[in-house]
């Protein structure tokens, strides 16, 4: 008695199914995801219709490509600097903003230096401003 099975015959497995239920999900997952929310709970202060903020008081040093520095309408030296904003700085409050504006293509040296200048003078919120 012979057998009627072929031992070459090699069984094929069918992953269509497969495939067709991951393509589903991963549509459910696409559809479902940008759905999803975070609700965090602030409570925002009260303000005033009829009262309006003032603006606060800003110091705004310039630094051009060729290293003059300006605040206001006096230009300073780079390299004395320091010194010179050591006793300019006394007329200000020291929580008083600072904003520095210097040229983008002056290194980064040079603008470490200009922070570094102001922070040693003693003021406490100094920021970098940048076009973009």
């Amino acid at each position: 008695m012979e057998n009627d099975y072929d031992w070459d015959d090699k069984p094929e497995l069918n992953i269509t199914p497969l495939v067709d239920i991951m393509l589903v999900l991963l549509a459910i997952l696409m559809i479902t995801t940008p759905t999803i929310t975070y609700r965090e709970d602030i409570t925002l202060p009260k303000g005033s219709k009829t009262f309006k903020a003032s603006q606060d008081k800003i110091l705004e040093i310039r630094m051009d490509s060729k290293k003059k520095i300006y605040i206001k309408n006096s230009t300073y030296d780079y390299n004395s600097f320091p010194d010179t904003f050591n006793l300019l700085s006394r007329q200000y409050d020291k929580n008083i903003n600072v904003y520095i504006k210097a040229d983008k293509n002056l290194t980064y040296d040079n603008i470490i230096y200009l922070l570094k200048s102001v922070k040693e003078a003693g003021f406490l919120k100094v920021s970098l401003v940048t076009n973009g």
